[in-house]
C-alpha cells in the first residue's frame, strides 16, 4: 500500500485492497484544519483525528471510520467561548467509478486513490453546528446592559415600549 503526500494532501492508494479480496487497510491520521474559517471564526485549533480501516469482503470496498474533533467558538447568544467534542462516523463504498445516479453511501475514488484530506474536509465541514450554544437553555445577554443573563438578572425594566409610543407613555407617566 502506498501513502503519498502530493500537494499537501494524503493520498492513498487502495489499487491492492480493490483487487486483493479479504485484504483490509487500517487508518490512523490527523489532519491540522486550524486555518479553516467557518462563519468569522476558527473553530478547530486542535488536529482533526481520523481512525478506521478499509477493506474489501466479497469484492466490496468499504470505509469503516470515526473523525473526532473539537469545536471551539464563542456562544451564539451570550458570547462566552466554549469547547465541543464532535464525532463523524463514516461508513461508505468505495467505488472507482458510478454508473447512475451517485449515492451518499458510495464515494468515488478516482484512479483508486482516497485524499483523505479531502474527505476528512468534506465530513468535517458538513458536521459543524449552524447555532453554537454553551448550553441548550442559555439565557444570553441583555439587550439593553449587554449583561450576561446565566450570571444573573439584571436591573433593566423588562417592560418594553415601542419606541414610536415612547413620547405618549412620558405623558402617562406624568
Amino acid at each position: 500500500i502506498i501513502c503519498d503526500i502530493r500537494g499537501g494532501s494524503m493520498i492513498i492508494d487502495l489499487k491492492h485492497i480493490f483487487v486483493t479480496d479479504n485484504s483490509s487497510l487500517p487508518i490512523k491520521y490527523a489532519l491540522d484544519l486550524s486555518d479553516v474559517d467557518y462563519m468569522g471564526e476558527y473553530p478547530l485549533k486542535k488536529p482533526v483525528s481520523m481512525k478506521g480501516k478499509i477493506s474489501n469482503s466479497a469484492s466490496l470496498v468499504r470505509l469503516e471510520a470515526e473523525i473526532s474533533y473539537e469545536y471551539e467558538a464563542p456562544c451564539d447568544r451570550c458570547g462566552l467561548t466554549t469547547n465541543e467534542k464532535h464525532t463523524v462516523k463514516i461508513e461508505k463504498s468505495l467505488a472507482s467509478s458510478i454508473e447512475g445516479e451517485e449515492s451518499d453511501t458510495i464515494l468515488l475514488v478516482p484512479d483508486m486513490k482516497l485524499d483523505l484530506d479531502e474527505l476528512i474536509y468534506t465530513e468535517v465541514m458538513l458536521s459543524l453546528p449552524m447555532k453554537h450554544l454553551c448550553s441548550e437553555d442559555c439565557k444570553g445577554i441583555c439587550f439593553k446592559c449587554g449583561k450576561n443573563l446565566n450570571e444573573g438578572e439584571c436591573s433593566c425594566s423588562t417592560k418594553e415600549v415601542d419606541p414610536r409610543l415612547a413620547k405618549l407613555m412620558e405623558l402617562l407617566d406624568n
